[in-house]
């Protein structure tokens, strides 16, 4: 049977787009272990020529003791016994031999596929880190995780499957053939004429199998995806009561990942049995053809034995290409995927002539920029603003103004359509992408906390901070006093989704993080929406000491926490509408002071 094909693929119905191209690419990759592969085609073709000389000498083992009974039977010593037995031990030690040099091309062929999977997980890994931001923003995490586990795993099966068998099927069928010949040209042709109807049934039976393979690989990276967000989500699906419709959408695509699995396993396992009753008929043909040159003299009564051995290693190869056929259609179609994700677009990450980030200021400047999700969507309008070092800057505006869209472009994960970004004067993209990065500290209003403890995601700001270093900033975010309440303090682990800990507790653990990267620029989106107003008042005084002599950028929805910023951005459609201080633009009466008003009245 063929393995299950995993991942994400085509239509169903439709073929590999390239075939061809992406076994090309992964004999490329196979190039790096020729030495090894060649060592492989030597031990399995010595193990398959072991196997083939058997049935030969077993069939001189039963011509002995034919004769030897027809001899008895007319007068003669009967059977040789001893002939017999260093006929049986000579036959022993080739198989013996042949599971030898079969251990060992497995042995090579396994350490071939498993150092290929590690390479490729390796470059996928490092693949993730130099895509842009908007391939994960196109991308479910199934899907992407689908391409890491799946693909890669059933690239790594099969290929250690039909490998070993291509070579060991082509090597039989020569092999066998000879030996045929050899026993009696006529049997052998005889034998041949199966092998039209066997390759026509086998024709068929991939071609119908391949589009559900094909299918097969698409619906079942639609289906981890889907389980990886509900599951994740689990809480908002219950809250909305959305549980039917969530089953509903899943049994659709599991339904049709069903149907795609059962058809190409179906078809996938008619090939043994019609096999196997094709290899009777042809059974029947060369005993009744065996019998009659037997009778001739032409052949030996063990010929006829040892040519019906062969006769079964002859359709064994042919039934095992044609399971080949159906692995290497789930090998193209899992390793189109991975390529296909390997050779993504990239973000440039170095400058031809980077711009060092020592000695800079913090100064920052946005000139004319235009910016939009798809190109034809502009939603960032000519936005001009200058910023002077240590300056406190707030961006405000509605939902969907555009003001995390500009955080975005600060920091490079997008690039400006028009216009340019300029630190200390210099265009962003004039910087090492990773040296720009380390200039920015960011809190953001979705939290991000991995599996670990305490210290080690508040030292991820920091790799290199001490223990005293990483408390002085958990006292600086108002933290430390509540991490001492938490059993193992800052050894406390926390789980994979942090919910051990509350929202605003992790929100508090960010800011600690932020604040010990001790960054130049601040970026601080929503940084105080998930705590209460006690709490947000010590961060506000804590984020005051830690923003005093940097160049910092704060969106919020609260506008009473940022009163006293140096410069107030308004942003209405991706404009900027309005600009100046709180007292300024409370003066000017306009969008700012309409903005203000209105949430004064609501907590009032």
């Amino acid at each position: 049977m063929a393995p299950h094909g995993h991942g994400n693929g085509g239509v169903a119905g439709e073929k590999a787009r390239d075939f061809k191209g992406t076994m090309k690419k992964l004999m490329s990759y196979l190039a790096n272990y020729k030495i090894a592969i060649f060592f492989v085609a030597v031990f399995a073709v010595g193990s398959t020529i072991f196997n083939i000389v058997g049935p030969k000498i077993l069939g001189k083992a039963t011509t002995e003791i034919f004769n030897g009974l027809v001899g008895k039977v007319s007068g003669g010593n009967g059977i040789n016994f001893g002939k017999i037995g260093q006929i049986l031990l000579g036959l022993l030690f080739l198989y013996l031999c042949s599971a030898l040099f079969s251990f060992v091309q497995g042995y090579i062929m396994t350490g071939i596929s498993q150092k290929l999977t590690y390479r490729m997980r390796k470059e996928i890994s490092e693949k993730i880190n130099r895509l842009p931001v908007k391939y994960f923003d196109q991308m479910t995490h199934g899907e992407i995780l689908s391409r890491i586990t799946n693909d890669v795993d059933t690239l790594s099966q099969s290929l250690n499957q039909s490998a070993t068998q291509v070579i060991t099927s082509v090597t039989t069928i020569i092999g066998v053939l000879v030996m045929m010949i050899s026993i009696s040209p006529l049997m052998t042709l005889a034998a041949l004429l199966i092998l039209p109807i066997s390759m026509g049934f086998i024709s068929v039976i991939v071609k119908r199998s391949q589009r559900y393979f094909k299918s097969q690989q698409k619906y079942l990276g639609h289906v981890n995806g889907q389980v990886e967000e509900i599951y994740s989500g689990h809480n908002i699906v219950k809250a909305f009561n959305k549980e039917e419709d969530v089953i509903a959408a899943f049994e659709k695509d599991n339904d049709i990942l069903y149907q795609s699995a059962w058809k190409s396993q179906f078809f996938s396992g008619m090939m043994m049995p019609i096999m196997q009753f094709v290899g009777n008929l042809g059974y029947v043909a060369v005993v009744i053809l065996g019998g009659y040159l037997a009778v001739k003299r032409t052949i030996e009564v063990g010929d006829i034995q040892s040519f019906i051995q062969y006769v079964r290693q002859f359709t064994m190869p042919i039934q095992q290409v044609a399971q080949v056929a159906n692995m290497l259609q789930s090998t193209a179609a899992a390793s189109e995927r991975v390529f296909e994700f390997l050779e993504e677009e990239e973000e440039a990450q170095t400058a031809e002539h980077p711009v060092s980030p020592e000695g800079i200021e913090g100064s920052v400047e946005f000139e004319h920029v235009h910016f939009g999700y798809n190109p034809e969507h502009t939603i960032i309008n000519d936005f001009s603003a200058k910023v002077e070092p240590g300056q406190k800057i707030a961006i405000v505006g509605p939902t969907g103004a555009g003001k995390t869209t500009m955080v975005k472009l600060l920091m490079r994960f997008y690039d400006v359509g028009s216009g340019a970004i300029k630190v200390d004067g210099h265009d962003i993209r004039d910087f090492n992408r990773s040296e720009l990065r380390k200039m920015f500290g960011m809190v953001l209003q979705d939290t991000w906390l991995f599996k670990g403890s305490i210290e080690e995601n508040i030292r991820y700001g920091k790799l290199g901070a001490t223990h005293e270093e990483v408390v002085e900033a958990a006292k600086a975010a108002h933290v430390h006093r509540f991490v001492q309440t938490l059993p193992g303090g800052y050894e406390m682990e926390l789980n994979e989704e942090a919910s051990n800990v509350s929202q605003g507790q992790k929100q508090l653990l960010t800011i600690a993080r932020a604040i010990l990267a001790d960054p130049k620029i601040l970026i601080l989106d929503e940084a105080t929406s998930s705590v209460d107003t006690r709490t947000e008042i010590r961060i506000q005084k804590a984020m005051d000491n830690l923003m005093r002599g940097r160049t910092s950028f704060i969106i919020a929805h609260r506008l009473s926490t940022i009163r006293d910023a140096d410069l107030i951005l308004v942003m209405k459609d991706g404009d900027i509408i309005e600009q100046g201080n709180h007292e300024t633009l409370i003066a000017q009466n306009g969008f700012y002071a309409e903005l203000y008003n209105s949430q004064f009245e609501r907590s009032a």
